[in-house]
């Protein structure tokens, strides 16, 4: 039996992906996708590595299809992709999921737990959802080697880490430094610049901030300030935690300051206070301070009144107040190294007048500008520092973000409290609360919430005359990108990334990258390279991959290890030297690069912490207890995951592409030169946010150790937010599962929406009904159309046995869509190789929607079910089979499943291709022997012309079954006469009229009409566009005859001459008796609307032929089926039919018709004012 194409009962996405899905599996689909191209020209793709600890959400899915586009694209185009997956096992995701598992902190491990119990645990939790991460993976059908991943705890991918390290250390980009760092208490780390600037860390909130009164020590004053009273520097800080640590206050050297005599607005004091005399405004405005002319004035003031005048005394500029010493503004009787050189103005460049007081308070403990500023004066101004119970020097703040003890106030609290209330949780709220209302209610009555150590720390200060003003302040603040709690800038010993020594050549790399979009390249990626920091590299946790050097205590002596055969060597010196008992991994065998081998060592802290080297002068060496940054880990992937340079060496090393190698799949592949590059990466796709994270690792490392980019194209996808535009979260219960979604639209149907609704970079707005939008109109429109297809085509047995009808033999039709299918071959194929998916799928969705379904399917159907099977049919078939299978091919690296079933089973029958899958076969080649222009434009007056008359046809109500008389059409040349005459059959079809009248003149005819196009007019002639409108409104028929065919006309406004272009004016044609008219450009078009008595009889002929045809479907017949039709009379029905019985018997296929008075059975029919009855038997 001749094999049919498959038919089915109803589109069912979910399901082809499901029988697809199992059908690459079988077949081992994807492993083909990577062999079948062995030999050919490798086109580089790195997987970033996703955290397995954490459950997969529907933005994973977006990134994942960008990221499987490009490679199924790719492959299609005869390269080879391979495609390695890898999981980032290390780093504060996976070490607080373990410790809110464990119920424990930070400051347990090595308590309550050992580091290697809790590094067990780690390992364990690491992998927790690899099965759902592999499963989403499948269903949503991203092509990836899961069988055969990268794992970043694995010892082979630790090794290339080490050895990487050991690269940048031994060019002297590694050191150690003691620096103000943005620290996460509740993370337990530091962090790095780049983890600082992750999208969201910054948050705008709002604190409380306190100016605060610093009072001059008299003697200290300058002779300009002497015999004045006191005198108070007062100062602005949005951190009041850090006034404990206060040690100086600086000023602009060069700015302008005053001494302002005005009263306390807490306490009611008099108070002289210096600031800023650009920001007195700023200080005292308000409605409740006022400025007075002498200082007389000011005693008229009675205390507790609200209005407080000030009065400004004297100016002097920044220079003359360095040196002036201060009281310590909050003294808790600590003593502190160089305490004499505390408490004093210094002078700073940093200091400006855009805000607060001109007066920097300055913490040299707890930021960085402070620190610099205080080391810059002479002598250097201390850092407020205690020691511990270990006599290590330590801040008031410690490492949990809390005071130390010593910070005690019997009212107000303070010592052993969480500096931010972020910190606490709800009971701590809870308990915090009642110790404050005891403790407070002296001085504040009636106390019904907590107050933070900053509220606490104004409200004492108002209470002892020290705060000049505290208010809330809305602000940006950094919070840690895990815990999404305020970090703390603290003083950590860590070890650093010169990066500053290389950032010029990471930003000229860059510039070589193709970033989508550029601006990310040249903005957010470009900008922040220009600027980046060094790379503090430290992190004071413990599961991750340590830090490998090895120091003496006094720091003089170190090594940095870079791989194990290395560390073997140091440690049989150290066994030798007898720092060390043994060497732990002595069954580990050099050289020898099995898993088995590698299996018998662990790299972890636990581990190699236990290890003791010795230096060149003999001393012991203990490891710095620091991990590494996760993201150097995720950044070293490109080298880590091959083992390099330990194995694979060529991968890494191995010249870029050779000029010898082809392109394309042929027999003599085998035979050309083999190049195996798999570095740099030609394409990388990831969130936004990872321009500061595995983007900036990437390049950073590559640049370092390869002077390379890492990646020569970059897809940086926006987010993914619910459909009202907020950020999606399990809290606000607007985020999609992702497998629900799958499961119900399918993957191909969420992928299309993804990518065809808004470009990757751009952040897309989420909506299931947009999902259900794109099934029935594209992927129901296509389905549709291969139902029509195979229902046809298996009635007449085609299985493209016929040679190729001859293109210059086929209809204008089919000629026309292949032309038009082969541009959009061209374009298609450029935008992928662009990086440009969403151009890709809108031009597919409009091809389907627009030319092939709605127009040459609907305008050929006749071709398929009429007629017998020779030539003219023959042509139609071939011609909608070669649109299908290029359609699934050039939308399969979009959505995969139902791509690949289409082409199935289209060759199913034909077998014209040998390819198992559509993923395994060539992407389309475009011809251009098939593009005819000509005849593409042709067929678009005929497009616009139907256009324009059926809105025409909607505008009066006038179905399109009901038959008119003509249009009229003005043209103004020749060739647009030809073009619209060559497809005047066709919009006589589509629009169903009588006849297309072109008139050469049609000015007596139609009134054309003119107006000012405001959009266009006032941005381009501003003041002018009022004269232009009013000469505009005077032109006449030969003035708009003229814009409109030439394109502009001169006109002469206020004395000078402008052109006015044909798109500063709306043009448009008036209606005239009996006919309609409509403009789109320069086409216009009037439609006789009169609908005489022999229109009105073929009218109803076409509604009954309609009603027929329905009723032949309801009851199940074949396509191919005659028929007896009975019609019940209905006033002049019996007329209409009658005078268009061939033309009805012909359309439904009917052998016998009859007219009855009664009939009992049947189906009713109504339209227009025609209400009876028909029956369809089969003959």
């Amino acid at each position: 039996m001749k094999a049919k194409f498959p038919e089915y009962k109803g589109l069912d996405l979910p399901k082809v992906a499901d029988e697809i899905l199992n059908y690459w599996q079988e077949n081992n689909i994807f492993e083909k996708s990577v062999t079948s191209r062995e030999g050919a020209k490798p086109f580089v793709f790195f997987e970033g590595p996703p955290s397995a600890n954490g459950l997969p959400g529907v933005h994973h899915v977006l990134a994942r299809a960008i990221k499987d586009i490009f490679p199924r694209y790719k492959t299609m185009k005869g390269y080879q992709v391979k495609r390695k997956a890898g999981w980032d096992t290390h780093g504060l995701p996976i070490e607080l999921g373990v410790e809110k598992e464990l119920g424990i902190t930070k400051e347990d491990i090595g308590k309550k737990i050992s580091v290697e119990e809790y590094n067990a645990a780690c390992r364990k939790a690491v992998m927790r959802y690899t099965d759902i991460w592999n499963d989403l993976t499948e269903k949503m059908g991203y092509w990836v080697d899961m069988d055969d991943p990268y794992i970043t705890y694995e010892p082979k991918y630790m090794e290339s880490v080490w050895w990487l390290l050991k690269q940048i250390y031994n060019k002297e980009l590694i050191y150690k430094g003691y620096t103000i760092q943005p620290y996460s208490p509740k993370a337990g780390t530091g962090l790095s610049s780049h983890e600082l600037n992750q999208p969201g860390t910054y948050q705008d909130v709002t604190d409380t901030t306190v100016v605060a009164q610093f009072k001059a020590i008299n003697d200290t004053l300058p002779d300009f300030l002497q015999n004045l009273g006191d005198i108070n520097f007062i100062a602005w800080t949005t951190t009041p935690w850090t006034l404990p640590s206060n040690t100086a206050l600086t000023v602009g050297p060069k700015i302008e300051y005053v001494l302002v005599d005005t009263f306390n607005q807490y306490t009611f004091e008099p108070v002289k206070v210096v600031l800023a005399k650009n920001l007195v405004g700023k200080q005292f405005g308000g409605k409740n301070a006022f400025q007075v002319e002498n200082q007389e004035e000011l005693k008229t003031y009675k205390s507790g009144e609200k209005k407080i005048p000030f009065y400004v005394v004297k100016e002097f500029i920044g220079k003359d107040l360095v040196g002036i010493k201060y009281e310590q503004l909050l003294d808790f009787n600590l003593d502190f190294e160089n305490k004499q050189d505390a408490f004093r103005v210094i002078s700073g460049d940093f200091v400006t007048t855009e805000d607060g007081t001109g007066i920097v308070h300055t913490a040299p403990t707890f930021g960085a500008d402070d620190a610099l500023v205080a080391k810059q004066a002479t002598p250097e101004i201390p850092p407020l520092l205690v020691k511990d119970e270990n006599d290590n020097l330590v801040p008031l703040v410690d490492l949990q973000g809390k005071f130390r003890k010593e910070i005690k106030d019997d009212v107000y609290g303070f010592a052993s409290e969480y500096v931010k209330s972020e910190y606490l949780n709800e009971d701590d709220f809870k308990a915090e609360l009642k110790v404050q209302q005891e403790k407070l209610k002296d001085v504040l009555k009636n106390q019904d919430k907590y107050l933070s150590v900053d509220e606490r720390l104004g409200l004492k200060l108002k209470n002892e005359n020290k705060a000049f003003k505290v208010e809330k302040y809305k602000h940006s603040y950094p919070n840690c990108w895990r815990t999404d709690k305020p970090i703390l800038y603290y003083p950590l010993d860590s070890w650093f990334i010169k990066v500053t020594d290389v950032k010029d050549r990471m930003h000229s790399l860059n510039k070589t990258i193709n970033w989508k979009p550029e601006s990310t390249g040249t903005g957010r990626f470009g900008n922040w390279l220009a600027n980046a920091n060094d790379w503090n590299l430290s992190r004071s946790r413990y599961w991750g991959i340590p830090l490998p050097i090895w120091r003496t205590e006094d720091g003089k002596e170190q090594i940095c290890v870079g791989s194990v055969a290395e560390l073997k060597e140091e440690m049989a010196k150290a066994v030798g030297a007898g720092v060390l008992e043994a060497d732990i991994f002595a069954d580990f065998e050099v050289g020898n690069n099995s898993e088995e081998n590698y299996a018998k060592i662990d790299l972890h802290k636990n581990i190699v912490d236990e290890i003791t080297l010795v230096s060149a002068s003999g001393k012991p060496m203990k490891r710095e207890s620091d991990l590494i940054d996760v993201w150097f880990d995720s950044g070293s992937m490109p080298y880590a995951q091959w083992h390099y340079p330990f194995e694979n060496r060529e991968l890494i090393d191995a010249p870029c592409h050779s000029e010898l190698v082809s392109e394309s799949k042929d027999e003599n592949l085998k035979q050309v030169q083999v190049d195996k590059r798999a570095f740099p990466a030609d394409f990388i796709a990831e969130g936004v946010d990872q321009t500061r994270g595995w983007f900036y690792t990437l390049h950073a490392i590559a640049t370092m150790v390869f002077d390379s980019v890492a990646y020569k194209n970059v897809v940086s996808n926006g987010l993914v937010l619910d459909k009202n535009g907020h950020k999606m979260s399990k809290r606000l219960g607007n985020a999609a599962d992702p497998f629900e979604t799958l499961g119900k639209y399918g993957a191909d149907a969420t992928r299309w929406y993804m990518i065809s609704n808004a470009n990757p970079w751009d952040n897309l707005k989420f909506d299931l009904e947009g999902i259900e939008e794109v099934k029935r109109k594209f992927f129901g429109t296509l389905y549709n159309t291969y139902s029509f297809f195979s229902l046809y085509t298996n009635i007449d047995g085609f299985s493209y046995a016929e040679a190729d009808i001859p293109q210059n033999e086929r209809p204008e039709l089919d000629r026309w869509i292949l032309s038009e299918l082969h541009t959009l071959i061209q374009k298609v194929d450029k935008f992928y190789a662009e990086y440009e998916p969403t151009r890709a799928a809108r031009a597919i969705s409009d091809f389907t929607g627009e030319y092939l379904s709605n127009w040459y399917v609907r305008l050929s159907r006749r071709r398929f079910w009429k007629g017998t099977y020779e030539t003219d049919k023959i042509s139609a078939y071939q011609t909608l089979y070669t649109c299908m299978v290029t359609i699934a091919k050039l939308a399969s690296p979009i959505a995969p499943f139902f791509m690949d079933r289409l082409y199935q089973d289209l060759n199913s029958v034909t077998n014209k291709e040998t390819s198992e899958s559509i993923h395994l076969s060539d992407f389309p080649k475009f011809d251009e022997s098939f593009v005819d222009k000509s005849l593409e434009r042709k067929m678009e007056n005929a497009q616009t012309i139907s256009s324009l008359v059926l809105s025409l046809r909607a505008k009066e109500k006038i179905k399109v079954r009901q038959p008119l008389q003509k249009i009229m059409i003005p043209v103004d040349n020749q060739q647009q006469k030809e073009e619209i005459l060559a497809v005047s059959d066709l919009i006589k079809h589509e629009v169903n009229i009588k006849e297309i009248q072109l008139m050469e003149d049609a000015s007596d005819i139609l009134i054309k009409q003119i107006k000012p196009n405001f959009k266009t007019l006032g941005p381009k002639f501003g003041k002018d566009m009022r004269f232009i409108t009013a000469a505009v409104k005077e032109f006449n028929q030969e003035d708009i005859n003229k814009i409109e065919k030439v394109g502009n006309i001169s006109l002469e406004i206020n004395g000078k001459n402008i052109i006015l272009d044909v798109q500063d004016v709306e043009i448009s044609s008036k209606d005239i008796e009996g006919w309609l008219v409509a403009n789109e450009g320069a086409l216009t078009v009037a439609l006789d609307v009169t609908i005489t008595e022999d229109l009105r009889k073929e009218g109803v002929a076409r509604e009954l032929v309609n009603r027929i045809q329905n009723a032949r479907k309801d009851a199940g017949l074949e396509v191919t089926d005659k028929i007896k039709l009975t019609v019940l009379n209905y006033e002049n029905l019996q007329q209409s039919i009658t005078d268009n019985k061939d033309y009805i018997m012909s359309e439904t296929l009917t052998k016998e018709l009859a007219f009855v008075d009664e009939l009992n059975n049947g189906t009713e029919i109504e339209f227009d004012t025609i209400k009876s009855k028909i029956l369809i038997e089969k003959v």
